[in-house]
This record gives C-alpha cells, structure tokens and sequence, in this order.
C-alpha cells in the first residue's frame, strides 16, 4: 500500500479521511488543454472528470486525469495509486470496491460518487485494453 492508502486507512471518522482526499487532490497536476476536451471526459460522474491513458516506452500505463471537484481529484490521486501499481495486464480484473473498503472509504461514498469512481474505473479498464 501507498502512504496516502496508509493514511487513508488510520483516519478515524470521514471528516479526517476528507481532509485526507483534499490534501491528496493538491497533488494531482494541473490539467492541459489537451485532456480537458470531450472526447476525454468520463460519462456517469456527477461532477466533470477527464481522463487520458497512454503506454509509456516501457509499456507502464500512464494516466492523466481531472475533476473540477476537490474531493473526487483526491479520490482520484486514490485510483491512480491504486491503478498504476499494477501491470496494464492485471488492470481488467482489479477490484475497485474492495480497494475502498480496505481503506474505509467505501462506506462513507455516496452512491453518486461511488457510480462515478466506478465509471472512471470502467473507462481506464476498457482504455488499458485497448492499448496493451
């Protein structure tokens, strides 16, 4: 698990785990113009999120993404963690909701929120199939 991950799961109480993804969503470098366009926007997120997934020349899936929300960008950095310490090959049978219960964030999720992280994860999963 990650520092962020560790932190998330010693939080008590979801005031503190927001506080968690907030400080989290900071990290999350600004987007450019060229993945806030529609095609790269994720359909079934309440609030706008753009993603981008490419293979870099080592073939490790690098993904960029974007909320205009603070707490879904920290819920982001979240996925993005959780994400890319896989192989693009094991990203198609990742479970996402199990990840958020073992860091105790699937109780307090919305279920707006949580249809949207599943969204972006249905969107990263089928663009890691399309490029491995």
């Amino acid at each position: 698990m990650t520092e962020l991950a560790d932190r998330l799961r010693q939080t008590t109480g979801w005031d503190a785990q927001m506080r968690e993804l907030m400080l989290a969503g900071r990290h999350l470098p600004a987007p450019s113009d060229a993945l806030c366009q529609a095609e790269n926007e994720v359909p079934g997120c309440e609030s706008q999120v753009w993603l981008s997934c490419a293979l870099d020349e080592g073939g490790v899936l690098s993904i960029q993404a974007w909320s205009n929300s603070k707490i879904v960008r920290g819920l982001l950095v979240v996925l993005l963690d959780y994400v890319q310490s896989h192989a693009v090959t094991q990203i198609p049978s990742l479970d996402l909701a199990n990840y958020l219960s073992t860091l105790g964030l699937g109780r307090h999720l919305s279920q707006s929120r949580s249809n949207g992280l599943n969204a972006v994860m249905s969107a990263i999963k089928t663009r890691a199939s399309g490029l491995s």
